[in-house]
């Protein structure tokens, strides 16, 4: 009577190990697809960040880019854009904002900026030399006639707000990455 006791003691054992084995195995098997799952497409990877090629914008030189769908323009301003910008009196703006808050300290001469009039979302122009920048040397939306500056603030006009500036940073001298 005791052997077959302990035959269906270690029989049960067996089962029970088994069983255990197998709902582990079905357990990973139904979880590492789940969890994988959860990862970032690569479409929304690709679309996380821009890196871009600065290196043939010459000072006065703007170009219009796209990042998450949206349009944002990269100057690379000039001396005397750069000392007319940081000498505008910010108390007097209407969204009030430093220069020096809207560009990188070490490489002032670049700005980057949101491209939509911030009044009714137009495209702005000013990124070439030879479209209308306004009064204050920026950029002019045409729509209504806001016009900002050469920090993307805005200075007359119906618009509400500066042009916002996107997280950005400068991988090497000649690679700018936003986002």
């Amino acid at each position: 009577m005791a052997d077959k006791e302990s035959t269906h003691h270690g029989r049960r054992d067996f089962l029970q190990l088994t069983s255990i084995a197998v709902g582990a195995v079905g357990a990973v098997s139904f979880g590492w697809p789940l969890v994988f799952s959860m990862d970032k497409s690569a479409e929304v990877k690709a679309l996380s960040s821009t890196e871009l090629d600065i290196a043939s914008i010459q000072p006065g030189q703007a170009i219009l880019v796209k990042w998450r769908k949206k349009p944002y323009f990269v100057r690379r301003r000039t001396k005397d854009e750069i000392s007319a910008a940081a000498e505008v009196e910010v108390a007097a703006l209407r969204d009030p904002e430093k220069d020096s808050a809207r560009v990188n300290s070490d490489r002032p001469e670049w700005l980057v900026v949101g491209a939509n009039c911030t009044h009714f979302g137009c495209i702005p122009t000013g990124a070439k030399a030879t479209e209308n920048r306004g009064e204050f040397g920026g950029f002019y939306c045409p729509c209504h006639g806001s016009h900002y500056d050469t920090s993307g603030r805005i200075r007359k006009g119906p618009a509400p707000k500066n042009l916002p500036v996107p997280p950005y940073k400068f991988v090497s001298d000649n690679i700018l990455r936003i986002g």
